[in-house]
């Protein structure tokens, strides 16, 4: 196992969380999905988040991240949906006149330990394929 570390702190902190667009639709398909994936992608690099595996469903994200626990799960979940939602609605019409939000307020998250990781990165990676 790989141990990150900063300042005053050495950890090993993975988190599978899933979130949805509001009411369950299923909305993030074609180029939105791609944008959301360079999204995400660029927000965890500025916030030192490692994205092991990450699966854009229509109608769900999935996520496997490692995250400093000083930094904590639901900062970076926060800030991810925040961002996210915010420019995808300003690049996407549709978005706006679909949704009143693009994210529901709630998520998924667990953090991984009593599973292997290869397990879950497994599951991710055939969501696709169900």
């Amino acid at each position: 196992m790989k141990y990150k570390s900063n300042n005053n702190v050495v950890y090993s902190c993975k988190y599978h969380v899933v979130w949805c667009p509001k009411y369950r639709r299923k909305v993030l398909v074609n180029g939105i999905a791609v944008r959301l994936k360079e999204l995400i992608e660029e927000i965890c690099c500025e916030l030192r988040i490692d994205v092991i595996e990450m699966e854009i469903m229509p109608d769900h994200v999935h996520l496997l991240m490692e995250v400093d626990p000083q930094f904590g799960i639901h900062k970076a979940v926060k800030q991810i949906k925040g961002r996210t939602s915010r420019i995808l609605r300003q690049e996407f019409g549709t978005l706006r006149s679909r949704l009143p939000s693009l994210w529901t307020n709630s998520y998924f998250v667990s953090t991984v330990g009593v599973a292997p990781l290869s397990v879950i990165k497994q599951y991710i990676e055939n969501q696709k394929k169900v």
